[in-house]
């Protein structure tokens, strides 16, 4: 498709440097009318000022959309069902935000009309991937406008000087301001760049938003139960809570902690490492809880093919696959392992971690105390039988002894 035939085009809108330079830009360089779409995923910042900047820029259609109940009801909730990890650390929170983002640009591409959609995301990185992925399996046909992979702006130096010579407002970052590039929603907060560059430079205690110093957490423990069914938390110490309070609600319990901090370096879809630190206190509050209520209420062998399918699951809303077929099959499976995951569980959060201390299902627990005690069973497990199960396993490694010797 070219330029000339692009007639109008959603933008994924922050209000920020890049995305006012990108309005005026797609003006310039594709002479299309411009739609912004800001979202809402409980980042902790006021979205309404980017209306203000879109209507001092022009902008006719302007969207701004409060998703944080949908995003943790049908993104987050749905991901940790899977207890889901990327290569053993991260929870995932950039990367679980980017399909709901997608999803409602091409919804806004259909309701307006428009024949493309565009957005901030660097040539280097991985939200590329997954902004476009998530389009292409949604709408097909619609055609994608990546400007940093277009245009010869790549400083923030250049896009200043794009932005005073287009007279666009771009406020000055405030004295004190973060160094580094951040990203936040209700599941987490990611902190790229400037020093973290460096995988061995330690980050600066003020870089951190959400959580205290573990070791200026509180001195004394604090408990909560999390109650569960079909293996989303549904209430917080008897208090029945909505999805994204329920999530608002452990990151205020988890960051006062000092839980949920993280330092990675991770292999990122397009080849590169990358280094970031994260803070999800909710989440990973959210996921021991859910581990536990799992160890009580799940079939061994159901939980063992859960553990064995996760990484193949965590890949895939890593690298943008969230739409895919596959995706949504391991979703289903996942998902009907969940019927029985009802129950309450027990924590203690203290000093940067989450201890499980209890946990219980009136319905669906499959722990018998008749059989796992150490007391006498009266009959309920013939421990003689393990001799004979202990024969039958030890087969295969006995011929193989022999066959060494």
């Amino acid at each position: 498709m070219k330029k000339k035939e692009i007639k109008k085009v959603v933008l994924a809108y922050s209000g920020g440097l890049d995305t006012s330079v990108i309005v005026t830009w797609l003006r310039d360089n594709y002479d299309c009318e411009v739609v912004t779409f800001t979202a809402d995923l409980g980042q902790g910042e006021e979205v309404e000022p980017a209306r203000i900047k879109a209507e001092k820029m022009g902008v006719k259609e302007i969207y701004i959309e409060d998703l944080k109940e949908e995003y943790v009801r049908d993104f987050v909730f749905p991901m940790f069902r899977a207890n889901t990890i990327y290569e053993g650390e991260y929870l995932l929170g950039t990367s679980i935000a980017r399909p709901l983002i997608a999803k409602r640009l091409i919804d806004i591409a259909n309701e307006t009309g428009a024949d493309a959609i565009s957005h901030g995301a660097t040539g280097k990185g991985n939200d590329q991937v997954r902004f476009e992925l998530g389009a292409y399996a949604l709408k097909p046909d619609v055609h994608v406008i990546a400007p940093w992979r277009e245009w010869d702006l790549n400083s923030r130096e250049k896009l200043l000087a794009y932005a005073e010579k287009n007279d666009i407002s771009i406020e000055a970052k405030r004295k004190g301001g973060s160094p580094y590039s951040m990203d936040a929603n209700l599941l987490h907060i990611s902190y790229e760049g400037g020093e973290l560059e460096d995988p061995w430079c330690e980050p600066e205690e003020s870089m951190w938003r959400w959580t205290v110093s573990p070791e200026k957490a509180p001195d004394e423990a604090e408990y909560i139960e999390l109650e569960f069914k079909s293996g989303d938390p549904v209430a917080l110490n008897g208090k029945k809570l909505s999805a994204a309070d329920m999530l608002a609600t452990l990151n205020k319990l988890g960051g006062k902690h000092g839980i949920g901090r993280d330092d990675i370096v991770e292999n990122r879809y397009v080849g590169m490492k990358s280094r970031g630190c994260y803070e999800t206190p909710g989440g990973t509050i959210m996921l021991k809880a859910h581990r536990a209520m799992e160890s009580l209420t799940l079939d061994r062998e159901v939980m063992h093919l859960k553990d064995e399918l996760m990484p193949k699951y965590a890949k895939l809303i890593y690298n943008g696959y969230w739409w895919s077929p596959e995706r949504e099959a391991l979703q289903t499976l996942i998902d009907s392992t969940q019927t029985t995951v009802n129950g309450i569980v027990r924590l203690k959060l203290f000093k940067g971690n989450t201890y499980v201390t209890g946990r219980k299902s009136e319905t669906d627990s499959l722990f018998d105390e008749t059989i796992a005690t150490f007391e006498d069973d009266e009959g309920a497990y013939d421990q003689k039988d393990a001799e004979g199960f202990i024969k039958l396993n030890a087969l295969r490694l006995k011929i193989q002894a022999r066959k060494k010797q």
